[in-house]
């Protein structure tokens, strides 16, 4: 039997109608949206989010005030969906162009402040990871100044609300190992990344 429970995102409340358990994993939170209903006191725009085909699937951007906030791969339910927002248009234009091999990196404005003081840190150093480069957990705990919390930055790598733009896919285990992802179809998307970006990851 399912059981509504309350939860809040970006400040917005929702009930959640599947119990947490049933959730599929996503590099992002506004993966599971579809799984909530709106009570709060004003209407989610139409124009919050644009939706779009790509080759893993629909990509689906999400905006707040004029930056980018989410975006979230294949997610189970999703339709392609447009938008007069010029700022999801722009980030559906330069999203098309990286799965075209025209664009190795991202202009638009994203918006990073949901996260912790530590994940903010996390996926500032992710960001920072060029197209067809890697790093492992144990680099980004490394150069954020925690060496010892490489198993905290691979929790904080699978938070990422905006995959794709920054970089989550270009991180590995040890030795250059691949490991999950929880965005798309997890691993073959992963793969299929890396691969786009002329990379390959030990299995």
């Amino acid at each position: 039997m399912l059981k509504a429970k309350a939860k809040k995102y970006l400040g917005v409340s929702f009930f959640l109608l599947e119990p947490i358990s049933s959730l599929s994993k996503s590099c992002s939170i506004t993966n599971t949206l579809y799984l909530f209903r709106y009570y709060g006191h004003v209407k989610p725009s139409k124009e919050s989010f644009i939706a779009f085909k790509s080759p893993i699937g629909i990509i689906r951007v999400f905006e707040r005030k004029g930056k980018v906030t989410a975006i979230d791969i294949a997610v189970r339910g999703s339709k392609v969906a447009s938008s007069n927002s010029p700022l999801l248009k722009s980030a559906q234009k330069e999203l098309e162009a990286y799965f075209d091999g025209k664009l190795t990196k991202f202009t638009f404005p994203m918006d990073l402040s949901s996260g912790t003081d530590f994940q903010q840190a996390v996926w500032k150093e992710i960001n920072k990871i060029k197209f067809g480069q890697v790093k492992t957990y144990k680099d980004i705990a490394d150069a954020i100044g925690k060496p010892k919390a490489a198993r905290a930055v691979g929790g904080a790598v699978g938070s990422n609300p905006v995959p794709l733009v920054v970089g989550c896919h270009r991180v590995l285990g040890a030795s250059g190992k691949i490991t999950g992802y929880s965005g798309g179809d997890g691993l073959p998307t992963k793969r299929w990344l890396l691969q786009h970006e002329g990379l390959t990851a030990k299995e």
